[in-house]
């Protein structure tokens, strides 16, 4: 009992560390090198499928009626566009700028969407799961009109125009936000029976997430192994993406008070899509920039394992 207590307690830092040894341990037996494909394929099909489940358990357990804009939605849109916007406008200003892939790092870190999986997580420590998916909803949209206009200019594409990465985005994440909610609907108004069984699944969702992010790991592990960039930047991005990781925990935790909810507001500026900012990376900027989606993955689920410790050790005194 003492093992499975413990596996309970300290869910995230293991999914986490098993998704990091796996890749190690992968990689390091030649006699798999074949099965690569094979195993990203798998990995292509298997983690968006985690994610719709978990989001799809997630959205039944939410009232329709509740996903609704509040005040504290606008606060985090302006900081995320206002920081992306000055951040970029720094780099046209000066392009030469040194250790400008340390700026870009610092750019994807400011504009990532919202984890789709921040609802569950938000559930667990005590936050309203309704108003982080409106927002999640209201920051994906925001993310695919800023980028497509602001990044271009920094990483010029010719085969990337305005229409084509805002419908690039919009495929890459909207499936899993909307498919997940129009599917929950109709089990939730036709299916009743079931929706009780599901609701009634109480940490079902949060451990998906634990199996998807050692996933996510594993992905974060291999990007910066793939790295061709040098220790010296690989610091910097680690560093600033740490401190925007910080930044934007504090800064929605702030917020989130003078609307008596620090939780939801945190966890919505906090706690990022980082699948899709490593994408983001390679898709409109470089590889190198990629990587700080990489680290802030790190950086995000260390802080949600201790706030889920802090959690649950307010539960028992």
């Amino acid at each position: 009992m003492s093992v499975i207590r413990f596996i309970k307690n300290w869910t995230l830092p293991i999914a986490m560390c098993f998704g990091a040894l796996s890749y190690f341990v992968y990689t390091g037996i030649p006699a798999l090198a074949p099965t690569k494909p094979y195993v990203e394929r798998l990995i292509d099909i298997l983690q968006p499928s985690l994610i719709f489940a978990m989001l799809f358990i997630t959205f039944c357990k939410v009232d329709p009626k509740d996903l609704r804009p509040r005040r504290w939605h606008l606060w985090l849109l302006l900081i995320q566009a206002v920081c992306f916007m000055l951040l970029s406008v720094l780099l046209l200003i000066f392009p030469h700028l040194p250790g400008q892939v340390i700026v870009e790092g610092a750019i994807l870190c400011m504009i990532c969407p919202t984890a789709t999986a921040a609802a569950v997580v938000t559930g667990k420590l005590g936050g309203n799961a309704a108003d982080l998916t409106t927002y999640t909803i209201l920051i994906n949209l925001l993310t695919a009109l800023l980028v497509p206009v602001f990044i271009p200019f920094i990483h010029p594409h010719a085969d990337l125009t305005f229409g084509i990465s805002v419908a690039l985005i919009l495929g890459k994440v909207f499936p899993l936000l909307f498919g997940p909610f129009l599917v929950a609907l109709p089990v939730r108004y036709f299916l009743p029976d079931l929706h009780k069984r599901i609701i009634a699944c109480k940490d079902l969702a949060f451990y998906l997430w634990a199996v998807a992010l050692s996933i996510a790991i594993g992905v974060t592990v291999k990007s910066i192994a793939h790295s061709d960039v040098t220790f010296t930047y690989q610091l910097g991005i680690a560093a600033v993406s740490l401190l925007c990781c910080a930044v934007q925990f504090w800064a929605g935790r702030h917020i989130g008070k003078h609307y008596n909810d620090s939780i939801s507001p945190a966890q919505a500026l906090g706690q990022k899509n980082t699948v899709f900012a490593i994408w983001m990376g390679y898709t409109f900027m470089t590889p190198v920039t990629s990587i700080a989606g990489g680290f802030y993955s790190v950086w995000h689920n260390i802080y949600n394992s201790y706030q889920l410790y802090r959690k649950r050790k307010e539960e028992n005194s």
